[in-house]
């Protein structure tokens, strides 16, 4: 008997558990009516907008030459595309750095600043847009220093070997404690590779060049029967957010 008892409180007690979230869901205070339209639909907060290719948003000249002739010597044109700058690498750095991206508003940037590990990358206050600054001043003084040339002046072959030399560690450019001159050159390279593989309308992949040559459908509806059809080209050519081919 007693047992039996003990079996049916604990039942009581379960299903009195369960019900609570229920009835919280249910009571006045917690319901809302939504009436003619969907809760949400894609991009209604921030819908993406293509971007004025013509100008520079936030790169000063001196600065906007440099990171065209550095883009350029990251992505060079060849037979399968064209250079980092003729596909609007550097335009598409800009237009981050003066936006949300630039301003690292949507991350956390007050102190305590501490050392952080390798794969964390930087711990510092300063954001995407003062560390571009910044760095670029410290690559052109830099070279200026030892060739009596902005970086842009240089020949291809002198651009390489400093480009080299900030990604091996044979050159240190005098930046702020907690920049290093490595974290420098990465941050430019990953946003360039951004900007050569990103939709045309942030500024970057001219013309979708990136996607021609990968064979990349960009954003089609559907392209499911060709997803199996492996070490075959993609018969159609890419689409932007968009549109376009």
């Amino acid at each position: 008997m007693n047992n039996t008892l003990r079996m049916l409180s604990r039942r009581r007690l379960l299903a009195t558990a369960a019900a609570v979230p229920v009835l919280a869901a249910t009571a006045p205070g917690f319901g809302r009516t939504l009436s003619g339209a969907s809760p949400w639909s894609p991009f209604s907060g921030e819908p993406p907008r293509p971007v004025n290719p013509l100008g520079w948003y936030f790169f000063t000249p001196r600065e906007a030459a440099t990171v065209e002739a550095i883009v350029d010597r990251l992505i060079p044109g060849d037979h399968l595309s064209p250079g980092g700058k003729d596909c609007g690498c550097a335009i598409f750095i800009d237009r981050q750095l003066a936006g949300s991206f630039g301003q690292a508003s949507r991350l956390y940037t007050k102190g305590p600043f501490m050392p952080g590990l390798s794969t964390q990358g930087y711990q510092g206050d300063l954001t995407p847009a003062g560390r571009y600054r910044l760095g670029l001043g410290a690559l052109n003084d830099y070279t200026n220093a030892t060739s009596k040339k902005d970086f842009r002046s240089l020949t291809q072959q002198q651009q390489d070997e400093v480009l080299a030399g900030l990604d091996g560690g044979k050159i240190a450019l005098k930046l702020k404690p907690g920049f290093s001159t490595k974290q420098f050159f990465e941050l430019m390279l990953q946003n360039t590779m951004e900007g050569f593989f990103a939709d045309p309308l942030y500024g970057g992949n001219k013309g979708m060049a990136s996607w021609k040559m990968i064979g990349f459908p960009g954003a089609r509806y559907d392209y499911r029967d060709h997803i199996e059809k492996h070490n075959q080209p993609y018969p159609r050519g890419p689409v932007s957010i968009y549109g376009g081919v």
